[in-house]
């Protein structure tokens, strides 16, 4: 069995926000809208502060619990592991977005444009009203899997934001093969999954 995954290297982050765009750009999110966003994280105390950048998105859980409250079940889980969004069967309530305790849903009700009095920017096939979120560019993966090009590896079949990034700290593959170079990363880095109280499993793993 298959489960799609990423581990991000938060060393080699430098919050520039390419896979943001790269995101925006390939799925044609409206304005305000970041399936992928990179956090700007401060801790510590005054002199004594360290900065990090926190890449987000729909982490793609084993235990999804925006699945768990879709009252339509148009949220769904594939066998790869992969979330997904049923839009024909979303009624845009918006429990799915309150429930993800990554907050990496969004539900748009109407166009606008990306400067105030500007026209609308066009959108996608997706309607409105309905919740979106980061889908790990399954169209790539499947279409790439179809013409034999193994997803990781062949940029055709990977995910925008992995291609996308200069520092080149994101690592795409899968998790349930034990030589994949994700799996290798997790182990040996002692990789960490946010907020593992949650019970969700995530699919996105963090080199801290």
């Amino acid at each position: 069995m298959v489960r799609w995954g990423l581990a991000v290297d938060l060393r080699g982050c430098v919050g520039c926000q390419t896979c943001t765009m790269a995101c925006k750009l390939d799925n044609a999110t409206p304005p305000k809208v970041m399936w992928r966003n990179v956090r700007d994280i401060e801790v510590g105390t005054y002199p004594a502060v360290t900065r990090f950048f926190l890449p987000v998105q729909c982490m793609h859980c084993a235990n999804p619990p925006c699945m768990e409250v879709c009252p339509t079940k148009a949220t769904w889980r594939r066998e790869d592991g992969v979330v997904q969004i049923d839009y024909k069967k979303c009624m845009g309530c918006g429990f799915c977005v309150l429930a993800c305790p990554y907050d990496a849903r969004w539900l748009v009700k109407e166009q606008t444009g990306y400067f105030e009095g500007s026209s609308p920017v066009p959108r996608s096939s997706r309607p409105l009203g309905v919740a979106t979120k980061c889908d790990l560019c399954v169209d790539r993966i499947d279409l790439g899997m179809g013409d034999g090009k193994k997803p990781g590896a062949s940029p055709d079949s990977t995910p925008v934001c992995v291609n996308s990034c200069p520092a080149k700290a994101l690592v795409f593959g899968d998790l349930e093969d034990p030589d994949s170079e994700l799996s290798t990363i997790v182990r040996a880095r002692n990789a960490t999954q946010l907020r593992p109280e949650m019970g969700t499993n995530p699919s996105v793993f963090y080199v801290w």
